[in-house]
């Protein structure tokens, strides 16, 4: 295989095309990840909801079973 004169010039733009390829990657990842988190808290804050829900309910319970209003 024949030997490739490679300037400066040269390499410097394919570092450059190589720095511009990888920060594109990286903004991907970045949305892909930003969507998925987005995701994750969308299901704990349902989670979250469900669960003070319900301990709510079962407080309430317990004070009225210990402690019965009476007219």
């Amino acid at each position: 295989m024949p030997k490739k004169n490679i300037t400066t010039d040269n390499l410097a733009i394919m570092v450059a095309k190589g720095f511009e390829d990888t920060k594109k990657d990286i903004g991907n990842l970045k949305s892909g990840m930003d969507k998925r988190f987005d995701k994750v808290e969308s299901r704990l804050d349902r989670v979250e909801a469900l669960l003070t829900t319900d301990y709510k309910r079962r407080v309430e319970k317990l004070e009225l079973e210990t402690c019965p209003v009476t007219p």
